[in-house]
């Protein structure tokens, strides 16, 4: 049960209407690393979840994901209230409407014409909201590690709408969100390492000759460094060491019935190519006069004439 409180967990003060960025705002609103794609993941998790820590912890951050979807949906919509109440009263010329709305230089005007300056489900590109943001497999150890990723990314997003306002108030705001998402980063990093043990994720254990192996398969400046090299390593550089590392040739093969191998070879042979042959192709009937009667030519084992 949902009890909605009207009063912002974080009070919004924006010092001058910009619907330009107004519209990049919209990338934490309906984006892939927004506060709603934030809520849905968390709230799904929490539900599917057995551990009641776990569970009472994911449910207390989706809800503050979704108080974090309200302060930065009321941040676009205060970003837009000046152009919003002129385009729907039509108050300046055309041309002067469009530059203001465009003022930017980037997609504002989507935010004004068609969602009339509220916040849309979109992101500032106005790609609308997807449900394919959310990556939860149901595997807490893996669920909370992407948790944390997905925190890192929101951060670094309001990183960067911080640098794009001098406007004191809205960027009072974004940093009290950018805080937030550190301080889900670190609840849920004390979850995963509440759980023991938590790696890898999963139930079944790697197969030991291949889980501390790396293979240097990208050849040309090599850089080693604790994530190849130790004794918790075995480094492997030759590339003659790195195919068939399961003791076979490397070959893939299929066991097939009788009936089922017939028709194997019969497809095999009547699709083969000839290797001697010699074609000529449609990109040769292209060409030049003089190229096409040389190509025919040295096929027939003959000189064209001078």
């Amino acid at each position: 049960m949902f009890s909605h409180n009207k009063r912002l967990q974080y009070t919004v003060r924006v010092g001058e209407c910009n619907p330009g960025l107004a519209n990049l705002m919209l990338e934490q609103f309906g984006g892939p690393q927004g506060e709603l794609a934030a809520a849905m993941r968390y709230f799904t998790q929490a539900v599917g979840e057995d551990d009641p820590g776990r569970r009472d912890m994911l449910f207390d951050i989706a809800t503050e994901e979704l108080s974090h979807l309200e302060v930065i949906g009321t941040i676009v919509g205060m970003l837009n209230k000046g152009a919003k109440g002129q385009l729907a009263e039509a108050v300046e010329a055309e041309g002067e409407m469009y530059r203001r709305i465009t003022g930017a230089g980037n997609d504002s005007h989507l935010t004004q014409v068609l969602y009339g300056g509220g916040p849309a489900l979109t992101n500032s590109a106005g790609v609308p909201w997807s449900s394919a943001y959310i990556d939860s497999i149901g595997e807490p150890t893996a669920d909370l590690r992407s948790n944390i990723a997905a925190e890192a990314r929101a951060k670094i997003i309001y990183e960067r709408l911080m640098a794009c306002t001098d406007d004191p108030g809205v960027k009072e705001a974004l940093g009290f969100l950018m805080t937030r998402e550190i301080a889900h980063q670190k609840s849920f990093e004390k979850a995963l390492y509440a759980i023991s043990p938590n790696f890898p994720p999963g139930k079944q254990p790697g197969m030991p000759q291949f889980t501390d192996v790396y293979f240097d398969m990208s050849k040309g400046g090599e850089v080693r460094g604790p994530w190849n090299e130790g004794p918790n390593w075995q480094y492997i550089d030759a590339p003659e060491q790195q195919m068939g590392v399961d003791g076979g040739g490397g070959e893939a093969t299929a066991t097939l019935q009788a009936n089922e191998q017939a028709l194997v070879q019969q497809m095999a042979q009547r699709t083969a190519s000839d290797p001697s042959s010699d074609p000529q192709t449609g990109a040769e009937l292209g060409m030049s006069e003089a190229d096409t009667l040389k190509n025919v030519t040295a096929q027939l084992g003959k000189e064209p004439k001078k």
